[in-house]
């Protein structure tokens, strides 16, 4: 996918001679160091767009599959040694900046964590299009349904619930079509179980176009370190996507009783932790403008990577936000909280990157 930046119609141009080559500042990747935390690093003055800003996808795509995947992060030529990169069993407190070295932000960021899901694609649709909406820009992996290479990108864990028997037991209303589960052990089964679990899953419309690609998508859960044990869903289809703001969101099913259970746990535990830090942090969010991801770099185990965002750009109503945070192939689709901009209904992810090292997200709400 090409690197040069499109702004389209704009209403102000950028005050700088060549448009595809930025001069942003070049800060670092990352705030494992407390002491290069500022209040305000930004520098880039952006105003208000029609459209997406558009840069390169952050995927992985590996010939060689799943045993390939490591050669790609030890090549990585973006962030060799990945040194600004957290590995997520190590993450603690003193790697937060100053001033928000908090319990509850900690925790947050360990459920959002606990969220994060590799998401793998080994088929591309024939219905990409050629170009992103209104431009000339090639669409990711276009006229590649011939082709079976493995994909990656992450992903974020969204509301879990229990079904039985069709019947949400949650206690709110849910329409179901389904009586029995429908995962894939069960559509083949002669005694389905009448008891499962389904949640959403939060991605890049690049990573996950259609339900083509949905139907050869695979979730790897917890996959926080290399020795994880293989926790994987692989029934998953497309239940909202939208090519200009990049954002997918996957609809999932499992009938396995332990993860089904830690999933419900892990997400009744998010929404104490969340409102914590949204009674926090709500009005804090320009001061800090702390910013953190956590994503599947390379394919790989998870990781943390922490930062400032510098811009925060209107689309047509809605927002899109800028940022030197640390991203590889592999984080497309990872969720972008900015600390006291995020509620958790509103869905960013991490959609790009420039050859500059300007990463941005998709476009959403705030």
């Amino acid at each position: 996918m090409g690197s040069k930046l499109s702004t389209r119609h704009h209403k102000e141009s950028f005050q700088t001679k060549n448009s595809s080559d930025l001069c942003f500042p070049q800060v670092i990747c990352g705030l494992n160091d407390p002491q290069n935390y500022t209040s305000d690093q930004s520098k880039v003055q952006l105003d208000e767009f029609e459209d997406p800003l558009i840069g390169d996808h952050e995927t992985q795509e590996s010939e060689g599959g799943e045993a390939d995947l490591h050669k790609y992060l030890v090549g990585c030529k973006k962030n060799p040694g990945h040194r600004q990169f957290i590995p997520i069993d190590t993450f603690s407190k003193k790697h937060l900046p100053e001033g928000l070295q908090d319990k509850d932000l900690y925790e947050y960021i360990r459920n959002i964590a606990d969220q994060t899901v590799r998401v793998d694609v080994t088929i591309s649709s024939p219905h990409r299009p050629k170009f992103l909406p209104e431009t000339t820009q090639p669409y990711p992996f276009y006229n590649m349904s011939e082709r079976r290479n493995l994909r990656t990108g992450s992903g974020r864990v969204w509301r879990v619930n229990k079904f039985q028997d069709g019947v949400p037991q949650d206690g709110h209303y849910a329409f179901n079509a389904y009586t029995k589960c429908w995962c894939r052990k069960c559509e083949v089964s002669n005694s389905p179980s009448n008891v499962w679990w389904e949640f959403y899953v939060y991605t890049a419309t690049h990573v996950v176009f259609d339900e083509i690609e949905a139907n050869h998508t695979t979730l790897k859960l917890f996959y926080d370190k290399e020795e994880s044990p293989v926790v994987s869903v692989d029934k998953v289809s497309v239940d909202y996507v939208n090519i200009e703001y990049d954002l997918c969101r996957l609809k999932c099913v499992t009938c396995d009783k332990n993860l089904g259970t830690k999933l419900m746990e892990m997400f009744k535990h998010f929404k104490n932790v969340c409102e914590k830090i949204w009674n926090k942090y709500a009005a804090c969010g320009s001061k800090h403008k702390f910013l953190f991801i956590v994503s599947h770099p390379h394919g790989c185990s998870k990781q943390v990577s922490v930062g400032q965002w510098e811009d925060k750009l209107e689309v047509g109503g809605r927002f899109q936000f800028t940022y030197r945070t640390c991203t590889c192939p592999g984080s497309s689709g990872a969720h972008v909280h900015c600390l006291g901009y995020d509620w958790h209904w509103f869905k960013r992810v991490h959609s790009g990157s420039f050859k500059s090292g300007l990463n941005y997200s998709g476009v959403s709400y705030v």
